[in-house]
């Protein structure tokens, strides 16, 4: 690359292998255009033909050997290989960018893979104890941040004692071990997990928490086991954490027996498990409720048993109880600035009140104030108009108390006092047809049928207008209740008609 690549310099093309991995290095620049291939050196490339003291134009006189390559020359390094690291070049750019920055994602087989810089980064130790390096994809781009590392992470956790035999069991371990079901746990694990009990309920006691057994157990499908009853609760500064205990299953690869494999030929919803569980003699424990800090979960592991985790379990309890109070200072703190953002809303709402009632009341007045002046001098006005008018003639003044006649003129148009008149009382029109004429008169004027009589003067019918009295009769009384329902018919009938 150093000669420009000249013609017949290699005899077959096995140098394009060693190009792409100079290229993968950051060394040479290859491309391929329009089937031609072609290379070129980078700056970091010069610079590494500059650090090893080497001149490209000192061996062209050198001619090839037999298989077509120019043979080497030893060469002698004067100063160290100076490599580009990828963890160093991170470092170096977040400092300058206020430890954020944001890379580009790309596409294809020459792409950065930003997750294993930062994997490889973090095991390379140049990151300081109390920092993280932390990676985040983004639409905008692969986001990595230098954090600092929480202090609780750098707190060295005291080791908690597990008792090696249950003399003197807690009150929520004794509970357990009344249990029939035994927590869902073989022989062989089962006093090991009352013994990580016992020992994780005295120390979460010994900080102040409170603990007490959880509900009646209940059986679960396999798959959802994780989410079964807890066995017991701690509760660290009103958080309440549910603490359950499984044991783990080994999976192994089943092998179908004959009468599987006949049942799911002759049924077609029959399916052969993959695997076969077996139990484990490792335990987890799971943690739910709160916030989680460290995690959820914590299992047994090779060279690191449940024994030896058990102080980040309660410092986990520990860290969920102090945000739970923290979330409830901060709840208790913004219900305070409400309560006093509405008392100061309320103050400056009576204030704007009072103002504006200082200003529109007395606008009010002054309007009522100019209205009333308006009246009173037109009404003055008024007097003194109708005082300049002559009197009428043939018209004098009223008389006075003395029994002369009084001076002063009085008008006709003058304005009277209102008089009570009572409204005319609406009659109906068939009130007044029979107010003008007897009842058989107006039952003759209108063509309508005489009401029946037995005959004699005893049974004539009376004038009903003028109130003369009804001549009584052995049979009267039947006839003059005939005569009154036919009166009524009649009224009905001049009612109907009359009514709009």
């Amino acid at each position: 690359m150093g000669l420009e690549c000249p013609d017949g310099f290699w005899a077959d093309s096995t140098y394009k292998v060693s190009a792409q991995a100079l290229q993968s290095r950051g060394l040479i620049k290859v491309t391929k255009r329009r089937g031609h291939w072609s290379a070129q050196l980078t700056d970091e490339g010069r610079a590494y033909l500059a650090a090893i003291d080497t001149n490209p134009a000192d061996r062209s006189h050198e001619v090839p050997d037999a298989s077509g390559r120019t043979p080497p020359s030893p060469r002698v390094r004067t100063t160290p290989r100076v490599c580009a690291n990828y963890t160093d070049q991170l470092l170096e750019e977040l400092a300058a960018n206020n430890n954020h920055i944001v890379k580009p994602i790309g596409s294809g087989p020459h792409a950065v893979n930003w997750a294993s810089r930062i994997s490889a980064a973090r095991q390379s130790g140049k990151i300081p104890h109390s920092q993280e390096r932390r990676g985040n994809q983004t639409y905008s781009g692969y986001e990595i941040k230098l954090v600092n590392v929480p202090t609780w992470r750098l707190t060295e956790l005291t080791p908690i004692n597990v008792p090696a035999r249950l003399t003197k069991p807690h009150p929520v371990v004794a509970a357990l071990q009344q249990r029939p079901q035994r927590m869902e746990l073989t022989r062989s694990v089962y006093n090991r997990a009352l013994r990580l009990i016992q020992a994780l309920v005295t120390a979460a006691e010994s900080k102040g928490h409170t603990t007490t057994l959880g509900p009646a157990p209940n059986t679960p499908p396999p798959r959802h086991r994780r989410q079964a009853a807890p066995h017991f609760t701690i509760t660290a500064q009103a958080e309440c954490i549910n603490v359950l205990v499984l044991q783990e299953h080994d999976h192994s690869k089943h092998i179908p027996t004959d009468k599987e494999r006949a049942d799911a030929e002759k049924h077609t919803w029959m399916r052969i498990p993959r695997f076969d569980y077996t139990p484990a003699d490792r335990l987890r424990f799971i943690l739910r409720g709160g916030i989680p800090h460290r995690g959820s979960e914590w299992a047994d592991l090779n060279g690191r048993p449940l024994e030896d985790q058990l102080a980040e379990i309660a410092q986990e309890v520990d860290l969920r109880g102090e945000a739970a109070a923290q979330r409830q200072h901060a709840d208790e703190q913004a219900q305070e600035a409400a309560r006093q953002n509405r008392e100061s809303a309320l103050l400056r709402a009576h204030a704007a009140y009072a103002n504006a009632y200082r200003v529109e009341h007395p606008e009010k007045q002054a309007d009522a104030w100019y209205e009333a002046k308006r009246l009173t001098e037109f009404v003055t006005a008024v007097r003194d108009h109708n005082a300049s008018l002559p009197p009428p003639p043939g018209r004098k003044g009223p008389r006075s108390r003395s029994g002369s006649r009084s001076q002063t003129p009085t008008f006709s148009n003058s304005p009277k006092p209102l008089q009570h008149r009572s409204c005319p009382h609406h009659r109906h029109p068939a009130a007044r047809i029979l107010r003008r004429t007897s009842p058989s008169e107006a039952l003759a004027n209108r063509g309508l049928p005489q009401p029946p009589t037995t005959g004699g003067p005893e049974t004539s019918r009376p004038d009903l207008m003028n109130r003369q009295p009804i001549k009584r009769g052995p049979d009267d009384p039947s006839v003059h209740a005939s005569n009154v329902r036919h009166v009524r018919q009649v009224c009905v009938e001049h009612a109907s008609r009359y009514r709009p």
